[in-house]
């Protein structure tokens, strides 16, 4: 969970989240403007911490580090791509010696993959002394990708990093975050908007009102149990049944679950 203070009231941004991603998976957090996504991603790259609850990356519990753990966590464990690929660069650097600069703070005597290494992954090896302003929109995206993957880091957290790109660049840096996610066995949670995109990526989690509304896996969608028992309907189905709608709850033999509409009384 965690609490917004706003004008004098506690805003909760996410409430029952209950979310297990293994090592090396690719995921998608997907949902509309308010529903979360952003905090959750900020919770997992210890730039905020929960409010209650638990919340563990890797080795790591978030809610009991302190500032220069997670300066470290970050620094080597965590690679975050910021949305908006100007905030994760700097202007006057190289893309190299943004990958270069992205390096300095891991931990002494780790060994770190050469910054060709990481510009080869994101498919920028002929450009790694090219001026940013010299690169397109979509090239400077993959560069703000190699920086956040610098240190080849465990988990990858992206806001949003096909954002704003046309159909060609957003596929380029899609297909890029891929080949990282299969070659390293770098875990990635990334946000996205784009439906092309979330149609493409093999697990989804859609974010609503701070909690968990459904999950895809591999296009297919489903409803989630959440951690209180509750059972948040997928959008396409909660859009069929007004709030207050009564479901009975059916079970059969073979282990089925059927919820069906019930007619009120006063309803024609």
């Amino acid at each position: 969970m965690h609490i917004y203070r706003s004008q004098g009231h506690d805003v909760a941004a996410l409430s029952g989240i209950g979310i297990s991603v293994r090592p090396g998976e690719l995921v998608g957090l997907l949902g509309p403007s308010g529903a979360g996504k952003s905090t959750l991603l900020q919770l997992c790259g210890g730039l905020l911490t929960p409010s209650a609850g638990r919340l563990q990356i890797g080795e790591h519990h978030i809610a009991t580090m302190t500032e220069s753990e997670l300066d470290r966590m970050r620094a080597g464990d965590v690679g975050i791509v910021l949305q908006g690929a100007g905030r994760n660069l700097i202007p006057y650097l190289s893309p190299e010696d943004n990958v270069r600069y992205a390096q300095r703070a891991a931990a002494k005597g780790r060994p770190l993959p050469a910054p060709k290494e990481v510009l080869d992954l994101v498919g920028l090896s002929n450009h790694a002394h090219t001026p940013l302003e010299r690169l397109t929109p979509g090239q400077i995206q993959l560069c703000a990708v190699a920086v956040g993957i610098a240190t080849f880091p465990g988990l990858l957290l992206a806001d949003e990093p096909t954002s704003q790109l046309d159909h060609r660049a957003r596929d380029e840096v899609l297909a890029a975050i891929s080949t990282i996610n299969k070659a390293t066995g770098m875990t990635v949670l990334l946000i996205t908007h784009d439906p092309d995109v979330a149609a493409v990526l093999p697990r989804t989690i859609t974010i609503k009102d701070g909690r968990i509304a459904s999950e895809g896996r591999s296009g297919e969608e489903f409803a989630v149990v959440a951690t209180d028992g509750s059972l948040p309907l997928p959008p396409h189905v909660a859009e069929l049944l007004p709030p207050g709608t009564l479901l009975r709850v059916t079970t059969t033999e073979d282990g089925e679950v059927r919820l069906t509409p019930v007619e009120q009384e006063g309803e024609a």
